[in-house]
């Protein structure tokens, strides 16, 4: 549980379907409180699945995981995927796989799709937004991958980047509508998801 600003809840529990800590530093941005529970879900894609396509219907169901834990909430799915040309680059979750994403990204543009969905479990309703970053990438050799890795440690993330940190001495240029989107969850879309649902971010509290 988030306890910043713990009295400013409301009557509506807003739950983060993420175990992600930067997700999870994020949210807290918002002054507004939150629980944190880690949804299962497969994430394989789909064959002949874009990314896009597949961060959206991930966000979704990470959403609906937690819904049927919690069926009076307010859930927050958020996925994101790697895009270079047209392969889908997820969590390398090894060093080996790290440094074989790097390598085929230097030089090279990658996008990044994030999407975010936010679900009124008592409805199934739900509002969903995805939004692309592109990276434009030095020209990596094998030394300064392997300097970046040792240091960023970023196994659990898309793109084996994590731009929070050292990733940005990979790269040349970044652009995007959302500078929070690159981290995971495009806080722009989602306040004003909450602000549809009732939720008063300024303020700090929900409507009940």
């Amino acid at each position: 549980m988030n306890e910043q600003n713990a009295d400013a809840a409301g009557a509506r529990p807003l739950v983060l379907a993420s175990t992600s800590v930067t997700r999870r530093e994020l949210l807290a941005r918002l002054g507004i409180r939150f629980e944190i529970l880690g949804p299962e879900v497969d994430e394989t894609p789909v064959p002949g699945e874009d990314g896009a396509t597949l961060a959206r219907r991930l966000a979704v169901a990470k959403a609906r995981r937690i819904a049927t834990e919690r069926p009076e909430a307010l859930v927050i799915g958020s996925d994101q995927i790697g895009v270079l040309g047209d392969v889908l680059l997820g969590k390398p979750g090894t060093h080996e796989a790290a440094v074989r994403q790097l390598q085929a990204a230097s030089g090279r543009i990658m996008t990044f799709v994030s999407a975010v969905c936010l679900l009124d479990a008592p409805s199934g309703r739900y509002q969903l937004e995805s939004v692309i970053t592109t990276l434009r990438f030095r020209h990596l050799d094998r030394e300064r991958i392997e300097d970046y890795l040792l240091r960023d440690t970023p196994y659990q993330c898309a793109g084996a980047f994590r731009s929070e940190s050292l990733g940005v001495a990979l790269i040349d240029a970044m652009e995007s509508e959302d500078p929070t989107a690159i981290l995971g969850m495009p806080l722009i879309r989602l306040t004003a998801m909450l602000e549809n649902e009732g939720v008063r971010v300024l303020a700090g509290a929900a409507k009940s």
